[in-house]
């Protein structure tokens, strides 16, 4: 399912064959929470932008539209209208960043939904009952998500019942696709390395789960308050004790920058908002760093986004001219920012992989890297 086909150090280039296709990484996840990339941005776009894997989100869905809604309409593929994989998450990120709205037990999580404060219930069961009537191609373990910087003993409990939903989440998931009028049967679950930025806890915890023998495994819970050298630190000690032949999957994140940390340190698999949530409020990425379109420097700038790059956005308009739509609260504006971002993204992993396939990794990210510090 899994096959790597060139290492540099612990870079890896590699394939992941699914039902929906091939999946070459190391890759980037395009983040569409709701079933839609934030920013009027189809599936056509997708396509068009070099987009491999669409992402959505369990809990998101479940409250609207519903999953048994789009079980009927024929699954999130077909309601979607996307041929490629789509990775669903589980909803556990939600029992993180819903901490005013939840109660944590162990059968799962009680929440009240943040659009109308209904009581929701989910527990490692409903979560893959509700990923099996969506048919996603990946779906995550229903995990819990401790905060970066909580105290060892909550940590230490919070990653043991983790391991107990993953082993519930996998016996679950083995029945719905043994199921007659299950939408995709060949569903893959992903289980989720947890243990906050303990390393002792992080390492224990990869042990445990890499005995679950499942077609991948993510590192979850980082980006989420510490710094940037705290979470490279425990992706070096925790990626070796995850299953060398499995795709590794850092949840959330990051920055063009976290990416090829990731990357040089053995990471497979990546998804941020980042993308499309700067590129709504006009912050664009290109090779030379970030900029701002809303500065006053680009009013009469004829160039586009950036020179050579072939999104949508730049081989069609200008930075003046995308300017004057942001200023002027158009849609097409953050649209075309959107799509520029993420085509930034995609194909930045694009050309990690071909680095990766020519034997020059390093010297692609220290270029990359030195060209983003120096401004446009």
């Amino acid at each position: 399912m899994f096959e790597i086909t060139k290492r540099e150090g612990n870079a890896k280039r590699g394939h992941f064959d699914t039902v929906h296709g091939r999946i070459e990484t190391p890759v980037f996840m395009n983040v569409g929470t709701v079933a839609a990339i934030k920013g009027a941005v189809d599936t056509f776009d997708l396509h068009e932008i070099k987009c491999q894997v669409e992402l959505s989100n369990t809990y998101h869905l479940h409250v609207r539209p519903g999953d048994k809604l789009i079980k009927e309409m024929g699954g999130l593929h077909k309601f979607m209208n996307w041929d490629r994989p789509i990775l669903t998450d589980s909803g556990g990120f939600q029992v993180f960043s819903l901490a005013s709205l939840r109660k944590i037990k162990e059968e799962g999580v009680f929440f009240n939904s943040h659009i109308d404060g209904r009581k929701i219930f989910m527990g490692p069961e409903e979560s893959m009952q509700i990923q099996s009537n969506l048919g996603s191609t990946i779906a995550m373990a229903f995990d819990e998500c401790p905060p970066a910087l909580a105290e060892a003993k909550y940590v230490k409990d919070s990653v043991a019942r983790t391991t107990r939903w993953l082993l519930r989440c996998k016996k679950e998931m083995e029945r719905l696709n043994s199921l007659e009028d299950t939408v995709n049967k060949n569903q893959l679950l992903f289980g989720i390395n947890q243990g906050a930025i303990i390393p002792e806890i992080r390492i224990e915890h990869a042990k445990e789960i890499a005995e679950f023998d499942l077609p991948g495994y993510a590192i979850g819970g980082l980006a989420v308050g510490e710094t940037h050298e705290q979470m490279y630190d425990i992706i070096e000690k925790t990626v070796p004790y995850l299953p060398n032949n499995k795709p590794v999957y850092l949840m959330g994140v990051g920055t063009p920058a976290n990416i090829l940390e990731g990357i040089e340190r053995g990471i497979d698999f990546f998804d941020c908002v980042y993308p499309s949530r700067n590129g709504r409020h006009g912050h664009v990425y290109t090779k030379y760093g970030k900029l701002n379109l809303f500065n006053q420097q680009y009013e009469k700038d004829s160039r586009p986004i950036e020179e050579g790059c072939r999104c949508p956005a730049c081989k069609r308009f200008s930075r003046a001219y995308i300017r004057h739509l942001l200023k002027a609260k158009e849609m097409l504006g953050m649209r075309l920012c959107v799509l520029h971002n993420l085509y930034f993204y995609n194909n930045m992993m694009e050309e990690v992989r071909d680095a990766l396939d020519n034997d020059c990794f390093a010297k692609y990210k220290e270029n990359l890297l030195y060209s983003m510090s120096q401004g446009n």
